[in-house]
């Protein structure tokens, strides 16, 4: 796999991904989309649930995701 930030994007299209933002959350879902901005659409995505809330993690259908706010994927 190449380097290149956005070949990787391409190689994990459809594949499970977890993203951190800026502000600390973190999203954990299935990578639908994406486009030069590392503006991101994910879809089935679960919130991880904080150590003082319940242990259920929330699921969004679709997120889109604001590449100016991400800090890190990981594939």
């Amino acid at each position: 796999m190449s380097g290149r930030p956005l070949d990787v994007l391409e190689a994990s299209l459809g594949e499970r991904v977890t993203v951190r933002l800026k502000s600390g959350d973190e999203y954990v879902g299935d990578l639908a989309g994406y486009d030069q901005h590392m503006n991101l659409v994910l879809e089935d995505v679960a919130i991880p649930a904080e150590e003082s809330s319940s242990d259920e993690e929330p699921i969004e259908d679709t997120t889109i995701i604001r590449g100016d706010n991400v800090v890190s994927i990981t594939p």
